[in-house]
Formats: structure tokens, C-alpha cells, sequence
């Protein structure tokens, strides 16, 4: 049984999600909340990225692509085992 969806093109149905573009993705989300957390409008800081600053920037983006990475390789996998039989 199909897990339901509100776009269903047919090119699309029977397709595995791609792991290194949901990885892609996850570290440009991760990044962009990472300096958005940093520069954003809550922060009294002087505006100058610290070395802690880079590298919470980088953990973020490293963090949210192996999040996005796994539940692609996870849909992958159960798709395999359960839809695409």
C-alpha cells in the first residue's frame, strides 16, 4: 500500500529519493539556521563570526545532512522493502 501523498506525479512514484541530495539540502537548512541562530535579531553580539561561531556553523550543516541523509536512505529502505515489491 502507497503512503499517501498530495503530489503524485507518475515519474515521481516509483523513484528513490536521492541521499546525497537530501544531503545537500540538510546542510544548506542546517547552515542557514546556524548563522540565522548567530546573526539573527535576538543576538547582542558585535557582528564578527568567531572561530566557535564557524565551527557551530559547520556542526549545524554537518548535523542536519546526515538527519536528511538518513530518513532519505530510511524512506529508501522501506519503500524497498514494503511498496516496491
Amino acid at each position: 500500500m502507497p503512503l499517501p501523498s498530495f503530489h503524485t506525479a507518475s515519474s515521481d512514484r516509483d523513484r528513490a529519493w536521492s541521499v546525497a541530495r537530501a544531503a545537500a539540502y540538510g546542510s544548506a537548512i542546517g547552515a542557514f539556521a546556524a548563522m540565522f541562530r548567530i546573526f539573527g535579531p535576538l543576538h547582542d553580539g558585535d557582528g564578527v563570526p568567531s572561530v566557535a561561531s564557524v565551527l557551530e556553523i559547520f556542526g549545524a550543516a554537518l548535523g542536519f545532512a546526515l538527519l536528511c541523509a538518513g530518513v532519505a536512505a530510511l524512506r529508501n529502505f522501506i519503500a524497498r522493502q514494503l511498496i516496491w515489491r
